[in-house]
């Protein structure tokens, strides 16, 4: 117990909190090694700077949570009686005054319910300084990254290879998700992005009951989740052809997302990545298609640190895991985003994504 809470004690120690206080999601996971779903009744960890943990615990999970060998005070509650008692009795256990919270994650009412315990309990936003924990992926994260891209890109491929003009976006999804948990999905690292023609203008569309006709632009952005990891691919296709501004358009994507990945290495900055990535689209004739970053940091969230954005300076570090997705879309027109996940190596970048980048023509 005390060398997987170590790094979180140090979270505390550096920002003179006495306590960080975890809720169920990735931080959570990647410390104690099992999920705990987010509903209506509130579990939550504090680990102290120094001195044993403590947590809230919903009774109906009490035979989950022994199974992570937690070694310290748990207060139990039930639905009938409700969980305040089980705040009131933590806080009454442990002299506490100041604690950092995952600002991302944790709900309104698990704060109130910790400032009825405790109502002078100084609580501040500790989520990049958790977060950062996670920056750099381990070895067995790697791996797990590894099986989820694969996964991922065979799910792709055998999907594309049924894909036929007549088809609807939600059924093309439906093979798509079909063929990911064939593969070996535990879950999606996100619900699938299925869009095509003026619908793949939308970066982050649904997929609809619209038949893919000639000449459309076919969107898949997706991933699976394996072992707590997720995959984030996005792949852009045409539908039997393309014409020469369709071509112009992705080939200017498919430079930037190259130009982006090539300059990846360590002590490289967010801003250089992005700035490199952006300057190709903004160069090119298709500039007002611009709509958002480069890309994102990957892991157990889909979405974290670091950002790849204009005006972040954070240094690139072995073991940092972030998607390079550049994008040009025109409402009522089409879209194409083209994105790898890209792993930080000792010396330079590796593309974990590997799935042909080449124009494709479906069907």
């Amino acid at each position: 117990m005390s060398d997987r809470l170590s790094p979180l004690r140090g979270v505390a120690k550096s920002l003179s909190l006495d306590a960080v206080v975890l809720v169920p999601g990735a931080n959570f996971q990647r410390t104690f090694g099992a999920s705990f779903h987010q509903n209506e009744r509130p579990l939550m960890v504090v680990i102290p700077a120094t001195g044993s943990p403590l947590a809230v615990v919903p009774n109906l999970e009490m035979g989950s949570f022994a199974a992570i060998g937690f070694e310290g005070e748990v207060f139990d509650w039930k639905d009938q009686t409700g969980y305040q008692a089980a705040f009131d009795a933590l806080f009454n256990h442990t002299q506490l005054s100041r604690v950092g919270v995952e600002g991302q994650s944790m709900r309104v009412f698990v704060h109130h319910a910790m400032k009825q315990a405790h109502a002078s309990l100084d609580i501040i936003d500790a989520q990049r300084e958790i977060a950062a924990l996670r920056l750099c992926k381990n070895s067995a994260e790697i791996a797990s990254l590894r099986k989820a891209i694969a996964v991922s890109e065979k799910a792709l491929a055998e999907t594309i290879d049924l894909v036929r003009v007549g088809m609807t976006e939600k059924q093309i999804e439906s093979l798509l998700i079909q063929k990911m948990f064939a593969a070996g999905a535990d879950e999606f690292s996100f619900d699938p992005i299925v869009a095509s023609g003026s619908n793949s203008a939308k970066p982050h569309a649904s997929a609809r009951d619209v038949a893919v006709k000639a000449g459309d632009a076919l969107l898949i952005d997706f991933g699976a989740k394996v072992e707590g990891l997720c995959a984030d691919i996005t792949r852009t296709f045409f539908i039997k052809h393309c014409d020469d501004r369709q071509q112009a358009i992705y080939e200017t994507v498919l430079d930037a997302n190259l130009a982006g990945a090539a300059i990846v290495k360590p002590g490289v900055s967010a801003h250089e990545i992005d700035d490199t990535t952006t300057r190709v689209l903004e160069n090119s004739a298709h500039a007002d298609r611009i709509r958002h970053k480069t890309g994102h940091g990957l892991g157990r969230d889909i979405h974290e640190d670091p950002y790849i954005m204009r005006g972040n300076t954070e240094l690139m570090e072995p073991g940092m895991v972030f998607t390079i997705e550049p994008g040009l879309y025109q409402l009522d027109d089409f879209g194409v985003r083209i994105e790898d996940d890209i792993l930080v190596t000792d010396s330079g970048a590796e593309s974990l994504t590997s799935f042909d980048k080449t124009l494709t023509l479906i069907a």
